[in-house]
């Protein structure tokens, strides 16, 4: 019997006139923890899965890693498809998940995830021959690797070796510094309440150049004497709106 578990999700996000918004997938635990040989838990059904849509689509992502080849081919998938493509790292996106964030078109990180990159690693058992192949895939699958942190950051090969031989952990701040992410998650509450507060200035002071602009045009009709009107305008600078309808009212 074949194991259907999987190792991501994706989620109906609809919106207030209960029609879909956007696909949204959750990743999260192991990449291909079974076996990526299995295609009922490997990329191949995850490929069908994603191309039975368009349009944009939101990847929460949180996975300590796997399979790098499974990893690589998710990235594939998600750099060839047509629509724009936003991963969300809510917790952690370590190895072989590192890669798959580098398909992002946009890269958001929470204030508290974290990201990991080092060197690939397998097990290997026979002679020095045998060693020696190892050591030599290894190599070439670390290039691969780095293929996807370049282009994403635009770092040199040489910088990103580096990284991956000290096996370098991120938050998100660093990982915005060093390109491998783009910005940080965003609480929507505040922003709305900072929106409100901008709003609310630039009410300010489009009543004030209203009242500059009132009073300008009476001082031009005003030869030298003042009339009463403008002098009740001056009086009325620093007012509130609903104490400026009623006096002017009453001039009126």
């Amino acid at each position: 019997m074949k194991n259907s578990k999987k190792f991501w999700n994706w989620l109906d996000v609809k919106n207030e006139a209960d029609t879909p918004e956007e696909r949204v997938l959750e990743i999260n635990g192991e990449i291909a923890s079974e076996s990526w040989f299995d295609d009922d838990v490997t990329p191949k059904l995850f490929k069908d899965e994603l191309l039975s849509g368009n349009g944009p689509i939101t990847i929460w992502l949180n996975s300590p890693g796997g399979d790098c080849i499974a990893a690589s081919q998710i990235y594939s998938m998600l750099m060839d498809y047509a629509g724009e493509v936003t991963i969300k790292i809510d917790g952690i996106a370590a190895s072989a998940a590192s890669v798959i964030a580098m398909a992002g078109t946009k890269v958001l990180m929470a204030p508290t995830a974290l990201m990991m990159i080092h060197n690939p690693m397998t097990m290997a058992w026979g002679d020095k021959s045998e060693m020696t192949k190892a050591i030599e895939m290894l190599d070439e699958v670390k290039e691969s690797i780095v293929n996807a942190y370049e282009i994403k950051t635009g770092m040199s090969r040489a910088k990103i070796s580096h990284l991956m031989d000290s096996e370098t952990w991120m938050n998100a701040n660093k990982a915005i510094e060093l390109g491998f992410a783009d910005d940080i998650l965003e609480d929507k509450k505040k922003k709305c309440a900072a929106d409100e507060v901008a709003f609310s200035f630039a009410a300010k002071s489009s009543e004030t150049r209203l009242m500059n602009k009132l009073e300008a045009k009476f001082k031009e009709k005003s030869e030298t004497k003042k009339c009463p009107l403008v002098e009740a305008m001056e009086e009325m600078k620093g007012t509130r709106i609903e104490d400026l309808d009623k006096r002017l009212s009453l001039l009126k």
